[in-house]
Order: structure tokens, then C-alpha cells, then sequence
């Protein structure tokens, strides 16, 4: 196999693994739609807009929705993205946002719901509704809490970048921000050198005032290497913080949490497979020795990923061109299995530097 369909192939493995890591509300499409709904189960439908301030202030009760109801076979909680499948929303009467509609079991004639944008409130309703008795699901968060007891225990460990986030609680571009902030601390959760943290700036106002804070939400970056802290001016999209803790923290995580296909790559030791590869059987050796050598010269994450690297040129001298093809599609059928993401993050280290020798 060719290395560019290698790379089809786990291209479109990445996205069944990001389907079966999906959130608990069902995204709907044009295509999907009338294929979830009107069917064997009754659905509640947010109608929505990126943009929308009210949809994002609704983003986490929605979502602690969608996790109550998501072992129960009865009932569908989805959304539709109305700035991108807008003949769906304008075939149901959608004209603001966020609108939320009851479908009925095997109906496609909706029941707008009226009541409060909260979690409990709309649970009370898909109960009555849809005939269930479901309890709100707590969503356990990915950021960190800090007061003044902690603050400097986390916050100021020089093993660690932090961002932090000072807020009010009363504060409406506080709570519009929100759930793309735990989005953010979701997908760090695994870079044990990275901390997503908030702290309540109105609460704990003499802390606030030591970091100069006079305005919400203000966000703050402390590197390992400056505990002073820096302003963070980045934009406040999901994919910008992601940017930025990338570039700032040396990590390789895109917005599903996932690691993308640079994470792992070590550019010295890539450009001595590429000679390996080129290298005769008898070549192959000496190259090999080179790679041991620039392996000892590693520390870190580096040298972890090393070690891989090693591995892989061995097992290539030992078992020939095809291994690298071969364990690929091996660590192909794990990632189709349930596993949990630590364990798909080591496989995925592995492939991609398998895909160098592939």
C-alpha cells in the first residue's frame, strides 16, 4: 500500500473515532434529519446559531440534557446548526434562535416548547412528553476551580502551563463563554502539563486585584516560564484557544481532545527514516545506528517518542518493508474498538510514527 492511501485509510478512521467520542446530543443534517426523527422514538430539537449568544448561554444545560437522556432508547435529544442546514430549519418555522421543538414518536408535526432554558426544566418536559421518568445528569467539568487556598499550588507550578479565567458569576460574556471554556479543558484533560482553570474574580476579589483583573471575563496565561502571567488576547473560539495552547505548550490536540497527526513526530528522526527507506538491507544498519544515537540525545516527551521510533526501525530491519503496513492496520481494528482515550492516544502516537516508515 501506498504511504498516501495509508493516509486516506486513517483519515477516515479519525473520523469514525470522532463520531463514536461524539457528544450526547445527536447533531443533525439535512441528510440525517427525517432519518432520527419522525421515527420509532421521540425527539427534542434545539434549532441554532453559532453566533447566538442565547444559544451558547443554553450550550451547557442542553448538553447536562443530552447526557440524562442518553441511555434511554425512547428518546432523542439533537441539534441542528441553522447557519449550515438552513432548509431544515425553515421547514419547521424556525425564525429565532435557539428554538426547541417536541417531535412525537413517528411524527413529523413538532410542539414548540415554551418553557425555561434550563436543564431541569426541560427534562420535566421531555418527561411528560415522552412518557419517561429521567433525573438530571450531572456533567462532571474538565476545569479546575481555584480559590486563594489553591491558587498557588496549581496555578504557579512551574511543570505546568495555565490559563485561567477570572469571572462573575453575574457576567453575560462570562456565562456565553462558558461552554466553549470546558470544550477547551476537555480537550487538554489528558496534557498532564497543562491546566484549564477559572477562578470566580467577583468572589475572591483581593487575588483579582493582585493580577490587575478590572473587567470579565479576563483570561490570563501563566507559561512554566513566567508566573507573572501574560494577558491572553487571543480570540474566544474553541479552535483559537486550542491554537494557542498548542503553540504556547508544545502539545498536539485539535478541538475534539484528540492528537493530530504531528504529535509524535520528531523532525530529527524523521529526516533519518526518510534515509533508512532509501538505504540498501546492508545500509539500513549503519543508519540505524544513527537513529539509536540521536535517540540518546532526546529528554521528555521526546524521548518517550524515541523510543517508538526505535522500535519501529528494529522491528523494520527484523521483519522486513511490510511491517510498518502491516502493524498500522493492526493499530487500525484497536482504534475501532471502544477504548479509553489514554489508550487511543498511545496508539495514535504509534501510528503516526509508523506512517513514517510506512
Amino acid at each position: 500500500m501506498e504511504k498516501y492511501q495509508i493516509w486516506i485509510v486513517l483519515g477516515t478512521l479519525g473520523l469514525l473515532f470522532v463520531s463514536a467520542l461524539a457528544d450526547d446530543v445527536v447533531v443533525l443534517t439535512e441528510e440525517n434529519f427525517e432519518k432520527e426523527i419522525g421515527k420509532d422514538r421521540g425527539a427534542l430539537v434545539e434549532f441554532y446559531a453559532p453566533w447566538c449568544g442565547h444559544c451558547k448561554k443554553l450550550a451547557p444545560e442542553y448538553e447536562s440534557l443530552g447526557a440524562s437522556f442518553k441511555r434511554i432508547k425512547s428518546v432523542l435529544i439533537g441539534k441542528v446548526d441553522c447557519d449550515e442546514h438552513k432548509s431544515v430549519c425553515s421547514k419547521f418555522g424556525v425564525s429565532g434562535y435557539p428554538t426547541i421543538q417536541w417531535f412525537p414518536k413517528g411524527s413529523l408535526e413538532p410542539k414548540k416548547y415554551e418553557g425555561p432554558r434550563n436543564a431541569e426544566s426541560l427534562v420535566e418536559f421531555v418527561n411528560t412528553e415522552g412518557g419517561t421518568n429521567v433525573k438530571v445528569a450531572s456533567v462532571p467539568s474538565n476545569v479546575v476551580v481555584l480559590t486563594p487556598e489553591n491558587f498557588d499550588e496549581i496555578v504557579l507550578d512551574e511543570t505546568k502551563d495555565a490559563l485561567v479565567e477570572f469571572y462573575a458569576p453575574w457576567c453575560g460574556h462570562c456565562k456565553s463563554l462558558a461552554p466553549i471554556y470546558e470544550k477547551v479543558a476537555t480537550a487538554f484533560k489528558l496534557e498532564n502539563g497543562v491546566v484549564i482553570a477559572n477562578l470566580d474574580a467577583d468572589k475572591y476579589k483581593d487575588l483579582a486585584e493582585k493580577y490587575g483583573i478590572s473587567g470579565f471575563p479576563t483570561l490570563k496565561f501563566f507559561p512554566k516560564s513566567n508566573k507573572a502571567g501574560e494577558d491572553y488576547e487571543g480570540g474566544r473560539d474553541l479552535e483559537d484557544f486550542v491554537a494557542f495552547i498548542n503553540e504556547k505548550s508544545g502539545t498536539n490536540r485539535d478541538a475534539k481532545g484528540q492528537l493530530t497527526e504531528k504529535a509524535g513526530i520528531v523532525e530529527s528522526l524523521d529526516a533519518l527514516v526518510k534515509e533508512f527507506l532509501a538505504a540498501s538491507n546492508e545500509e539500513k544498519k549503519t543508519v540505524f545506528t544513527r537513529i539509536e544515537e540521536e535517540v540518546e540525545k532526546l529528554n521528555g516527551s521526546n524521548a518517550r517518542y524515541g523510543k517508538i521510533y526505535l522500535k519501529a526501525a528494529k522491528n523494520s530491519l527484523e521483519k522486513g518493508s511490510d511491517y510498518a503496513k502491516n502493524e498500522i492496520q493492526r493499530i487500525q481494528r484497536i482504534l475501532e474498538k471502544s477504548i479509553s482515550p489514554a489508550k487511543a492516544d498511545d496508539f495514535t502516537l504509534k501510528k503516526n510514527i509508523l506512517s513514517s516508515f510506512a
